[in-house]
């Protein structure tokens, strides 16, 4: 029987403290909130209780961010596409920021087991003053379980309308995808970090990120298969391949770290439930 789950999570700002309001149905829902960085940045867990969809499951996830409120929104662990006999497993995620809002959105990755058919579709939409910081990570199979992606077909569709689409399909049988120098290279994962804003940024403000994030790629085991650009004055991207999670997740939390020290002069602090 496939499960439906919903959530709206809401971002207000309430004298100086960043508050989360929510509403849920079925199993979707938030841990309780918490302030590690002070009252104006509210951290949260998104749970989702059966930790994985199978076909014909469907996560809604709506999220909206009131002018100055700061959220910052993580899991416990990843997210985990399952085998399906033919149905569509779908995760929705539409945020919107109003103008002087900030989120951070920081899911672990999504992982396609062999024989899944699943799509993860993120749309954001900022209104001018709007910044967020997003990560999307996948995982092709596990590896190093001796379990790969042999079969099945994942769509990842990463959008801000009129400004930025990233969209593509990853069949398991289409073994030039997979294997060629010019597609994945026999990587199994693939990463991406985001800086978004609803306005322009300022061609100094793009080159200070474009400065850390190569500056980190250059030290990193990745240097080969990775790269930042600006594919628009609004967006600013550091792509990643990788052969498993762990490396590109390392590269993305350090360049995340230095991203919102330069735009917001803000520390390095991690969610608390990364640490368990």
């Amino acid at each position: 029987m496939p499960w439906h789950a919903r959530l709206h999570l809401d971002y207000k700002q309430e004298a100086a403290r960043t508050v989360a309001r929510f509403r849920h149905d079925g199993p979707l829902r938030i841990l309780q909130s918490l302030y590690p960085e002070g009252d104006a940045i509210c951290h949260n867990v998104l749970v989702h209780p059966p930790g994985g969809l199978v076909g014909g499951d469907t996560l809604d996830i709506d999220i909206e961010a009131a002018d100055g409120s700061h959220g910052l929104i993580t899991t416990p662990g990843a997210s985990r596409f399952y085998r399906s006999e033919g149905k569509l497993a779908l995760q929705r995620t539409r945020i919107r920021l109003a103008a002087g809002a900030r989120l951070e959105w920081l899911p672990l990755e999504a992982i396609c087991y062999s024989g899944c058919q699943a799509e993860n579709r993120l749309s954001i939409e900022l209104e001018p003053g709007a910044e967020l910081i997003g990560w999307d990570i996948t995982a092709l199979g596990l590896p190093n379980a001796n379990q790969p992606f042999e079969r099945g077909s994942y769509l990842q569709h990463i959008e801000v309308p009129g400004v930025w689409l990233e969209r593509g399909r990853i069949d398991a049988a289409d073994h030039r995808l997979l294997q060629s120098p010019i597609g994945l290279g026999g990587h199994r994962c693939l990463a991406s970090l985001f800086f978004v804003a609803g306005s322009p940024v300022a061609r100094a403000r793009r080159d200070a990120l474009l400065a850390h994030a190569r500056t980190l790629l250059e030290a990193s085991p990745l240097f080969g298969s990775a790269g930042a650009t600006s594919p628009h004055a609004e967006v600013i991207v550091l792509r990643v391949l990788a052969p498993v999670v762990e490396p590109a997740m390392q590269l993305l939390r350090q360049v995340w770290q230095a991203w919102r020290g330069e735009l917001w002069q803000l520390p390095a602090t991690t969610p608390r439930i990364w640490a368990t």
